[in-house]
């Protein structure tokens, strides 16, 4: 039986996943939880198979924190299951050491799909997903940009979008301020706007937040 952990801020979804794996063959929910630091404490009371996590889940700032669970729990495999853009963040959450991605658009016999071969040892990407990627050598000039963006980019894009500020990034990732105005910069020259109002607006036109 593989047994799966479900990280996600939403009763409903909870409710959800579990009822429908209640009578699964093969894949057992065996714990629920509501933020990230309960994750931490279920991975060391229990031996967990998969993680399915949403990349909003409260109290995870960043991708780079999936990359600690990685690297100390080795035989737990993670799946975001988000309803974040695929074509954007699926990608850089593989090259981080994530075993899949599904969109939570996605049918739950999808994750379920999922869930088992990740368990088998291969890696994840819907099919959306790679047709996507193959396009981006066709797509122009300004449809790549977002190809450029690092995680840590993107992470500091989406707390700007959301309206935060920069004093506020900085506490929730751990970072100096000036990191933070770095990381800003970057964005404005990557995408080719001048200021924060284009640089969003930016960012929602390409689906990046």
């Amino acid at each position: 039986m593989i047994k799966v952990c479900l990280a996600d801020n939403y009763p409903v979804v909870h409710f959800g996943v579990k009822s429908y794996f209640r009578d699964h063959a093969t894949i057992s929910i065996v714990a629920n939880v509501g933020n990230f630091s309960m994750v931490k404490d279920v991975l060391y009371t229990k031996e967990i198979d998969v993680l399915v996590i949403d990349l909003d889940l409260e109290g995870m700032s960043s991708l780079y924190e999936l990359k600690a669970i990685i690297k100390h729990y080795t035989k737990t495999k993670i799946i975001i299951f988000s309803g974040y853009s695929e074509q954007i963040y699926a990608p850089n959450a593989i090259k981080a050491g994530v075993a899949g991605y599904v969109h939570k658009t996605a049918k739950l016999e999808t994750l379920g799909i999922a869930i088992t071969k990740v368990q088998q040892g291969q890696i994840i990407l819907n099919d959306a997903i790679k047709k996507s990627l193959a396009l981006i050598a066709k797509q122009n000039k300004s449809e790549r940009l977002y190809r450029k963006l690092s995680n840590r980019e993107i992470e500091v894009l989406r707390y700007l979008s959301n309206g935060k500020k920069n004093n506020e990034i900085s506490a929730i990732l751990g970072l100096n301020e000036k990191t933070i105005s770095t990381y800003k910069l970057r964005l404005l020259t990557k995408l080719n706007v001048t200021n924060l109002v284009d640089l969003v607006n930016k960012a929602k036109t390409l689906e990046i937040v």
